[in-house]
């Protein structure tokens, strides 16, 4: 079970000659990479992986849970609409079967020098809202000041070393940095949904509003139910449809969400036709829910599709801002009752991995012990990190399987009675004769039977645990103010991961409400690591900064890692066509259709 939580096949010599120039000045160039070349050279038609033919039309349905109050997804206020961000166009399009690399977009190219210090970008001419006013210099400006001011304060952090924004003309922008030697930088500025300046001045930006917003993007909503549901039309009038980038994407012509508020109803729903795809995050529902005539005669098609993504991380999150677990020993020690082998077995059917990694399933993994280039970025901060850093590869604790567990809760209680515990007739306690308790708080209610056993090994411990579940908003709404004691959290990594991990785990991110520093870490040999991450000059740097912040997190026992599978679980209805080549980094709905044989039946 996982949480809830995007053609020339032959280069030529010469495109290929003009790429590599790109590692020096960008002058006037299509791209930009984060290491290394640009796959698809100037002038390129589309991307590999989608078809360029690809039929239009037809609607797909698809779920989500909770429910909605905001079509505004950029502030920590509401719960936005599923679907809201494709009402918006970047200034560059993403690659999907390449690390980290962009094509323009909004912007038609860019200039940057050898040093990342600036980057400038020159937005297309025929680039619009959908109310047809010019996407403008004056726009991208005003996105990132109200981002930076009253937007969700990840923003804050995300762009902070952004330092100056000037308009050169009406379509011309420039981004100027507060240092050289962050390559990720100016790829964070390319990826910024560009807002617009006319629509929102003069409106409450900060304040949930179901008022529909304008965009520049694909789609943008047609009708909506509060709470119940939103559907998303493609804009016949979209700017961007014949560029490069989007060919073979958008194909959908409505998009529409139904919201559950209860997940078991949703899977049912899912089984009756009453929306057509899901992705599915319970291992004991893709193992026996799948049933019914619809699944025997082949109307719904279920399939695993491998792919090459960072696993991250999936854990029990302690937040260390309480007492209780501001010990590391402490902490370590809870790690030993939660039996993965044995949940592994009786409720996933074997269907996970132990994570072990927060750069799980991916060459940013710190599986062996340091080399001597990693032992270079360690060396700094010897005295501030754990001796294990240095000699001992980390490993989870890991058990047989029976259920047995008592040699794991001994070792547990050792450290709790050197961190000051006392177990004594069943009650762990600490000096002040204070017993050991704390809440596990959930979003679903699926997880009740992944957290019964270890609330159960706990109990052995001496530790009261008790469940609550909430409904989305109150767990958004705790999750911002860090209300939790213990939760069930993931961080997702990228292929090339950056500027995001200062939200994730740096001291600067820890008081900030709504950041992603679930745990409270503040820890000066993190920052230093997170600082050196990213900055790292090339590849091979990437990915030993992130292999020393892996294993420094993995050494403070932070959290107790879970489990991870390297596959997309998808279930849908067999309306849909999708393109023979699959991207390496994505599940790429986006580039699937509806066939047009299903578009006839439906509209008969």
């Amino acid at each position: 079970m996982k949480l809830f939580r995007i053609s020339s096949k032959l280069l030529l010599a010469s495109a290929l000659a003009s790429n590599i120039s790109f590692a020096a000045d960008l002058n006037g160039a299509h791209g930009i990479s984060m290491h290394g070349d640009l796959k698809y050279p100037a002038g390129f038609e589309h991307y590999e992986y989608v078809n360029p033919e690809a039929p239009k039309g037809g609607t797909v349905r698809q779920w989500a849970m909770g429910s909605f109050d905001s079509f505004n997804p950029f502030i920590i206020k509401g719960s936005p609409a599923a679907g809201s961000g494709s009402m918006y166009d970047s200034l560059m399009s993403q690659s999907l079967d390449e690390p980290f690399s962009q094509y323009g977009l909004l912007a038609e190219k860019i200039d940057m020098p050898e040093d990342r210090s600036s980057i400038t970008f020159y937005l297309r001419e025929e680039a619009t809202f959908s109310d047809g006013h010019p996407v403008t210099a004056d726009d991208v400006i005003f996105t990132f000041d109200i981002l930076r001011s009253k937007g969700n304060p990840f923003y804050a952090n995300y762009y902070a070393d952004i330092e100056k924004i000037e308009a050169i003309d009406n379509k011309t922008v420039k981004f100027s940095f507060k240092k050289t030697g962050n390559r990720e930088i100016p790829l964070i500025v390319g990826q910024a949904q560009i807002l617009p300046k006319h629509f929102w001045q003069g409106k409450e930006f900060d304040k949930p509003s179901r008022e529909i917003p304008l965009g520049s993007g694909p789609y943008t909503i047609d009708t909506f139910e509060a709470g119940r549901s939103v559907t998303l039309r493609y804009r016949d009038d979209y700017w961007g449809k014949d560029l490069a980038v989007n060919r073979g994407k958008n194909n959908f012509a409505t998009i529409r969400y139904d919201y559950y508020r209860d997940s078991t109803v949703a899977l049912e729903a899912f089984k009756a036709g009453e929306y057509d795809f899901r992705q599915e995050t319970s291992s004991k529902n893709w193992a026996t829910a799948y049933t019914g005539q619809a699944i025997d005669d082949g109307r719904i098609k279920k399939e695993e599709i491998q792919h090459q993504n960072s696993s991250g991380m999936q854990a029990f999150v302690m937040n260390t801002r309480r007492d209780k677990f501001a010990d590391s020993r402490v902490r370590q020690a809870l790690g030993y009752a939660f039996d993965f082998e044995w949940t592994n077995k009786n409720i996933f059917f074997s269907a996970y991995s132990r994570t072990h990694s927060y750069f799980s399933n991916s060459e940013m993994s710190a599986t062996a012990l340091p080399n001597s280039k990693e032992l270079q970025i360690l060396e700094p901060i010897r005295d501030k990190v754990p001796p294990e850093v240095f000699n001992k590869i980390y490993q989870a604790p890991g058990t047989d399987g029976s259920g047995n567990v008592r040699t794991q809760l001994r070792k547990g209680l050792r450290l709790l009675k050197e961190a000051g515990w006392t177990f004594k007739k069943g009650k762990l306690t600490d000096a002040n004769g204070k017993a050991f308790t704390f809440e596990i708080l959930l979003i679903q209610k699926e997880f009740e039977r992944v957290v019964s056993p270890f609330i159960r090994n706990l109990k052995k411990m001496g530790i009261e645990v008790s469940i609550r579940i909430i409904d989305v908003p109150q767990y958004i709404n705790r999750m911002r103010d860090f209300d939790f004691d213990m939760v069930v959290g993931s961080w997702g990594q990228s292929s090339s991961p950056g500027n995001e991990q200062r939200n994730y785990w740096h001291s600067g991110s820890a008081a900030v409400p709504g950041s992603r520093n679930w745990i409270g870490i503040q820890d000066e040999a993190v920052d230093h690591l997170v600082e050196q991450l990213i900055v790292a000059p090339d590849r091979e740097q990437l990915v030993l900064r992130a292999r020393a912040l892996d294993r420094v997190l993995q050494w403070n026992h932070f959290v107790i890692p879970q489990y991870h599978i390297s596959a997309y679980r998808i279930a849908y209805w067999d309306k849909f066509g999708r393109p023979e080549k699959a991207p390496k980094y994505a599940l790429g709905f986006n580039t699937w259709w509806v066939k047009p044989e299903s578009q006839q039946a439906a509209s008969n």
